[in-house]
């Protein structure tokens, strides 16, 4: 069959479908009810391509070929009835891409993840999770004042759960909190100073140090910590904490030059000539920074790009209380954090990048309903406190148990779901077709390691499909007719009897979040 696919000649065997020969070019066509390998029975909508010799829009993955055919897979009419698809969908769609806790940290730490390898007593995997955006959980997980806590869904049933404890006892063991650091991460040659060593200045640090670039902090005091060693007394936040977190840097090959003012002299001719790229983590000191570094005010403090952090200087980026005076650590190391990979971005491309946020779906409010069906996959159990005291902090085992009261309000599948994937590319509005009532969420958990969500199901039927290529004895299937149909367990049997054989493949099929494994 010869064919063109906006505007290029292809010759493709028949009974091709439109969506297998635009591939076969290199053009994607985007879908979410369409998998190799399984009958393909178009429900999403999400792949119309237009048939110029019809003039209508079609399947992409159930149509084939025809002699002559000339298809266009792209256009502004073509994005703008995707995107319909994708909201009509969305209208449909029960739950939260991100949980309520991990949304309120300003770190954007993922809580659920390290509450799941908490509760199994993986705490060695659970600290890398904290380490993914929080370069300091000993002190952050004595001093933060917990804005993931008075978000936690748990909290009006019997207290939040004690999320900031969680995150120190991921840390508290020495030999766990200093194996695995750097991650084999080669050194690429580029070196960046750090000026500050305060909570941002120290997070920066970590986060560059990750990304195998070389750092100096300097600081005009005797020690590093900046606030957090001068302005907090020692019983609010232990030296040992204190030193242990910034020992780690230490050893991840962090270089403090201490008893350093970094004045106007030394910042022009030393700094500039030595290093790649600067970070300025001073703390409240933004006049003296303003004037010592040549860069522009802003309203609060030192002018940055809000997106990118780099100042009115190039290669010069600003985080922390030089900014905007920060009156929460956890937000001067989510600053730190972002400049780090802003400085990363700008080694690899010589421009600042501006952080992309995704496509997020929430649910505003549980019904009582909603709140049993959460507290499935959780413990009864009231909020632990430590018995050896809040200094001491939880046991392993109380920490387990704590980590158990979790009632995982996020998506098992925040970065493969499909669903919100083509929401964030398409721009949608998920609210536009949404009805003034939705559909009450519920999860279905039977399972020894995949939990159910029918309420983000789309109804693509691959799971129904692989269910019956693997001979389940009784699988999964269609129940209902027209825009009733679910996808369900016959004979009111429970997912665990569904899938005794073919859970993997239908938990990797999925579109979506409907379908996930529990330890995700």
């Amino acid at each position: 069959m010869r064919i063109a696919i906006d505007q290029i000649p292809v010759e493709v065997k028949e009974g091709t479908t439109v969506m297998e020969a635009a591939s076969g070019i290199g053009i994607q066509i985007p879908s979410l009810c369409y998998r190799k390998g399984l009958s393909n029975h178009p429900s999403c909508m999400v792949c119309l391509v237009k048939d110029v010799g019809s003039g209508k829009f079609i399947a992409s993955c159930a149509h084939t070929v025809r002699e002559g055919m000339e298809i266009i897979t792209h256009s502004p009419e073509i994005r703008e009835l995707r995107r319909e698809a994708l909201e009509l969908l969305l209208s449909d769609h029960v739950g939260d891409c991100e949980a309520p806790c991990r949304l309120s940290c300003p770190a954007f730490m993922n809580i659920p993840r390290m509450n799941r390898l908490i509760a199994e007593g993986k705490f060695r995997e659970a600290l890398a999770v904290v380490r993914e955006e929080i370069a300091l959980p000993l002190i952050l997980g004595t001093i933060c004042p917990a804005p993931c806590e008075k978000a936690c869904r748990r909290k009006p049933i019997d207290g939040a759960v004690s999320i900031c404890l969680l995150k120190r006892v991921t840390a508290q063991d020495a030999e766990r909190r200093n194996s695995g650091l750097l991650h084999d991460v080669k050194k690429n040659g580029k070196k960046v100073a750090v000026i500050g060593t305060g909570p941002a200045g120290l997070s920066a640090a970590f986060h560059l140090l990750r990304h195998g670039h070389g750092c100096v902090l300097f600081d005009q005091r005797e020690e590093a910590g900046g606030t957090l060693r001068y302005d907090i007394p020692d019983e609010k936040l232990p030296r040992e904490f204190l030193d242990a977190d910034i020992e780690c840097i230490r050893g991840m090959g962090g270089e403090f030059r201490m008893n350093t003012r970094v004045g106007k002299d030394f910042f022009e001719k030393a700094i500039l000539s030595e290093f790649d790229a600067v970070i300025l983590a001073t703390g409240s000191q933004a006049v003296n920074a303003i004037n010592d570094f040549s860069l522009e005010p802003g309203e609060l403090g030192v002018l940055i790009n809000n997106k990118t952090l780099v100042t009115s200087r190039p290669g010069v980026f600003g985080c922390g209380s030089v900014v905007s005076e920060e009156h929460m650590a956890v937000r001067s190391v989510a600053q730190g954090k972002t400049a780090a990979i802003e400085v990363d971005i700008y080694f690899k491309t010589h421009n600042p990048h501006r952080i992309h946020y995704k496509f997020h779906s929430a649910i505003s409010h549980l019904s009582g309903q909603e709140y049993n069906e959460y507290l499935k996959e959780s413990i009864v159990l009231a909020r632990t406190e430590p018995s050896w005291g809040f200094r001491a902090g939880f046991s392993a085992e109380e920490a387990m148990n704590e980590a158990r009261r979790c009632m995982h309000c996020d998506c098992r599948k925040p970065l493969l779901c499909r669903l919100r994937q083509y929401a964030d590319e398409y721009h949608v509005n998920r609210k536009r077709f949404m009805g003034p009532e939705r559909k009450i969420l519920t999860k279905s958990i039977q399972h020894d390691f995949v939990v159910y969500e029918s309420e983000k199901c789309i109804r693509c039927g691959l799971c129904v499909e692989i269910t019956k290529r693997e001979c389940e004895p009784v699988g999964l299937s269609q129940i209902g007719r027209g825009f009733d149909v679910q996808i369900g367990v016959p004979f009111h049997e429970n997912i665990k009897a569904a899938l005794t054989r073919s859970a993997q493949l239908c938990v990797e099929a999925c579109p979506t979040g409907a379908l996930a494994f529990k330890s995700d």
